[in-house]
């Protein structure tokens, strides 16, 4: 989504100013209540959108004017990237939201029904535990955390205060997967042994700075680190590149990857998180500001089964006919995701069994269920959105706990695994077919991290364990209990 100009977003302030000086596009939502209460507005729910600058304004076009709901608020510490979505908003709902830069405010705002959160990773913990504490349902987009402790005090506080939280991982509402999950599970490809995650969509450089950069004029900076280090910016952009830093992002794996690692544990029917990870790959093609892997293999064992995640930043070929999408292999034949609601099943030959494809409103789901006050109403409660997220994270801390190595060898954690080993060659033959000479550049070879499910802890290692959280900023703390 592109940043309005600052003429028009002059004129656009002047335009709420006016506007809420007249009383009209930031009515008196005391008034609107009242009347609600009367039967007059028919249990309208009132919505803030927290983070326009990306999916964002998906949530105010999901939201503003359906299911009988308004978008009141629109909310983001950057003034500059609103425009966008407060011109959607009053499309949809004929009502002009108002603008507030302040989280804090918004989560105390007692006409709030429901917080959408839309933020940088680094945010999502603390904006849904801090809306829920305030009696806000939620509804926070993937990965719900930034790391594992944070993602089971979400859950924690969900399950304390009892509100609605949903997880912003929408292949859960897609009929067509909820059809090919059932047919996994119910044994008609035999055993499932295998699920393979990918993620292999493009990404370009980011560039390379000498030093800080300017914080853009319309941005409180306080306000957009909140629990992560209040830093020197030290990339071309301040918005979405903060996706390859570790402070604030979590790579390809926990951004668009968190989708097809979750649909992976959902095939898997597996309810926590897995007994052992290993992680391999590097940043490569390309030498920028940017963190975190570009090209990346995890691999989690299950005990009685594994899944194998994928993540390629650079040009390359499918899998059986997947790019973005999932892979899972049976005693009886396999079955191929290639989108958020589609999916065909096979026999051992390749002869295609059953195709299943068909997609329902995520949003639609969430208000479903914060109206029923049912958890079990939601397709993607937080507690799938914490295992899933939690499977990235860890993926993550074991690839940054690795060493430098020399391409040449299968590593020794693959070597007795012939899934993994065949799927390490693979990403050195893709690194060649991109011209990286594997001579001149080195592999890191995570630490293999055997975990603790049940508490969600590493064994035996205090390292690895320190990264499960991490330092927060006073007051921007998220509760280390709840």
């Amino acid at each position: 989504m592109r940043s309005i100009s600052r003429r028009e977003f002059l004129h656009d302030s002047a335009l709420l100013a006016a506007l809420a000086g007249a009383g009209i596009g930031s009515p008196s939502v005391a008034a609107e209540r009242a009347a609600a209460k009367k039967g007059q507005v028919n249990d309208q729910l009132r919505v803030a959108v927290i983070g326009v600058n990306g999916r964002g304004k998906d949530h105010v076009k999901g939201l503003a004017g359906k299911h009988n709901c308004l978008v009141t608020v629109i909310c983001d510490a950057d003034s500059a990237v609103i425009g966008g979505a407060m011109k959607l908003a009053e499309k949809q709902q004929n009502k002009l939201p108002k603008f507030e830069q302040d989280i804090r405010k918004v989560v105390e705002d007692k006409d709030i029904d429901i917080v959408t959160i839309a933020t940088p990773n680094h945010w999502h913990a603390l904006a849904a535990i801090w809306a829920m504490q305030n009696g806000k349902d939620v509804y926070v987009e993937k990965p719900v955390s930034h790391n594992v402790s944070e993602g089971r005090r979400i859950v924690e506080v969900a399950r304390k205060t009892g509100r609605i939280c949903q997880a912003g991982t929408q292949s859960r509402s897609s009929s067509g997967l909820k059809e090919a999950m059932e047919f996994l599970h119910e044994g008609k490809l035999g055993k499932i042994k295998l699920a393979r995650g990918l993620c292999y969509k493009p990404r370009g450089s980011i560039g390379k700075v000498s030093g800080p950069q300017p914080i853009p004029p319309s941005c409180d900076y306080d306000l957009w680190c909140g629990p992560a280090p209040k830093a020197p910016l030290m990339r071309r952009r301040l918005h979405y590149d903060w996706h390859w830093i570790w402070d604030t992002g979590n790579g390809d794996l926990g951004n668009q990857g968190i989708h097809e690692m979750d649909k992976a544990r959902w095939g898997l029917n597996k309810q926590e998180l897995a007994k052992s990870v290993f992680s391999v790959g590097g940043r490569y093609g390309y030498l920028d500001d940017g963190q975190t892997a570009n090209t990346q293999i995890c691999v989690f064992d299950y005990g009685d089964c594994e899944l194998i995640f994928e993540v390629r930043g650079l040009l390359t070929k499918g899998l059986l006919g997947a790019r973005i999408g999932n892979i899972w292999y049976g005693t009886d034949g396999y079955m191929v995701c290639t989108s958020y609601k589609e999916a065909t099943a096979f026999t051992p030959k390749g002869e295609v069994i059953k195709k299943f494809n068909g997609s329902e409103d995520h949003y639609g789901n969430f208000i479903k269920a914060v109206r029923s006050r049912k958890v079990e109403d939601l397709n993607a409660d937080i507690l799938e959105g914490h295992l899933s997220s939690a499977l990235c994270h860890l993926g993550n801390i074991s690839y940054r706990l690795g060493d430098e190595q020399p391409f040449g060898q299968t590593p020794q954690a693959f070597a007795k695994d012939k899934d993994a080993g065949e799927t390490f060659e693979r990403m050195e033959q893709h690194l060649k077919d991109n011209k990286i000479d594997l001579s001149t550049v080195k592999c890191r070879i995570g630490r293999k991290l055997t975990v603790e499910p049940a508490k969600e802890i590493f064994v035996d290692d205090k390292e690895a364990n320190t990264l499960l959280t991490r330092e927060y900023r006073k007051g921007f703390e998220v509760p280390t209990k709840v």
